[in-house]
């Protein structure tokens, strides 16, 4: 997801966002184990998507800006 279509989100969106990425991150770290993963670069992708959401909730906290 772009960076833009993120920050245009709200801070409630952010959070659903951040719990699915986190799951997926889970979901991919368990097919890795099992020897199952098909794509290694999906956990790259993922790992940086949680950093820009973090990111950004944690650029709105410091600011005060809760959208």
């Amino acid at each position: 997801m772009d960076i833009n279509e993120l920050r245009s989100k709200d801070s409630q969106l952010l959070g659903k966002e951040l719990s699915e990425l986190r799951h997926e991150a889970f979901r991919l770290r368990m097919g890795r184990n099992s020897g199952q993963l098909a794509k290694p670069s999906e956990m790259k992708r993922v790992r940086r998507e949680v950093a820009r959401v973090l990111t950004i909730l944690n650029e709105r906290k410091a600011s005060g800006d809760s959208q």
